[in-house]
């Protein structure tokens, strides 16, 4: 009953672009459409993910929803970039990665059922990039800490090398880790009720594409909705326009992790965590000379917030067990990181 409930709501994001460009309604209605309409996809998404996995294993399974999931991210901030909102562009990338860290790993925890394992190696190294990520980040972002502007040319050019040598690295350690995931992975002998893997990738590239112009729509409706309940612009993009970015990923890890496949919803959230780090942000920031420079100016409250989150969930994966407690932890993390955002406001 409860997946032909949401097979049929996949018909509000047709809806939502109608109420959008033909009915003209006001934001806020809008916004709780768009917002309603992104649940039903992230499901499609979660769905697709799981039938792909089936046939490349969860580490290969996992990147690739972290990759479609993190597109809609991508064209937002290029959208947010070009209307000069670099403020929000910065806030809602490092966001995402808390997000995917605590967020998402966390409901994902709390909700999932069945073996309570997780990928020790394939863990750390996703969080290895996120630390090494942060650390580099302190290069542009540390100048703009003593005065002056934190948009200053010469913060963009400073962040040029520290993009391209993420982006090396990611390509690297990804490479790595997909033919480590693939020699290690053994295709299940019944694929009975099985999507063949190029039909899971289409319905991912095509939820994915319909997610990112629902979430445009969503953003743009953020912004009033936010002036009404009078919230600083940073913490709507760290938070608010984070989640509603990572709505794939927290649609996809939590409804494989229900179903007991604890260790892809593990890889679709650190995954996606760690490619927003190295290989998103340094897009962002490269692709965005073709606009408007982009400075990694980040704030000294994001950087704390993304390497204690890489921190601990290093942590709790330690012993290579996961459990509903660390689920609740993470959840609870993410909070006080919501919080300090909103204390933070603007610069």
């Amino acid at each position: 009953m409860a997946r032909k409930i949401l097979w049929a709501s996949l018909a509000l994001a047709p809806i939502t672009f109608a109420a959008d460009s033909l009915l003209h309604l006001g934001d806020v209605p809008l916004f709780v459409l768009a917002a309603l309409s992104l649940i039903p996809l992230a499901w499609l998404i979660g769905e697709a993910t799981e039938h792909a996995a089936h046939h490349t294993g969860p580490g290969i399974g996992g990147f690739l929803n972290a990759t479609f999931g993190n597109a809609p991210e991508l064209i937002i901030s290029l959208l947010a970039v070009a209307d000069g909102l670099t403020e929000v562009v910065r806030g809602s990338l490092t966001g995402s990665v808390v997000g995917n860290l605590l967020l998402v790993l966390g409901f994902s925890l709390l909700f999932g059922r069945g073996d309570d394992s997780v990928d020790r190696e394939s863990s750390f190294m996703w969080l290895a990039l996120v630390l090494f990520a942060t650390l580099l980040f302190l290069v542009p972002a540390i100048p703009s800490w003593t005065g002056g502007d934190a948009e200053r040319h010469s913060l963009a050019l400073l962040s040029l090398p520290v993009a391209i040598v993420l982006l090396v690295v990611y390509v690297a350690v990804t490479t790595w880790q997909l033919r480590r995931h693939s020699q290690l992975h053994e295709t299940p002998a019944s694929s009975e009720g099985v999507w063949p893997l190029w039909g899971a990738i289409a319905v991912l590239a095509g939820a994915t594409v319909v997610t990112a112009l629902i979430a445009e729509i969503l953003v743009h409706s953020i912004e009033t909705f936010a002036d009404k309940a009078h919230l600083s612009d940073f913490f709507v993009a760290a938070v608010i326009v984070a989640i509603v970015g990572n709505a794939a990923e927290h649609g996809g890890a939590v409804v494989v992790a229900n179903r007991g496949n604890i260790k892809l919803a593990a890889e679709i959230a650190l995954s996606s965590g760690a490619q927003v780090a190295v290989f998103l942000i340094p897009a962002v920031t490269l692709l965005a000379w073709a606009i408007e420079p982009l400075a990694l100016s980040f704030r000294p409250v994001e950087l704390v917030a993304v390497g204690a989150s890489a921190v601990l969930v290093g942590a709790m994966f330690n012993d290579r067990r996961s459990s509903n407690w660390h689920g609740t932890v993470l959840i609870g993390a993410y909070c006080v990181a919501a919080i300090a955002f909103f204390i933070a406001g603007n610069r």
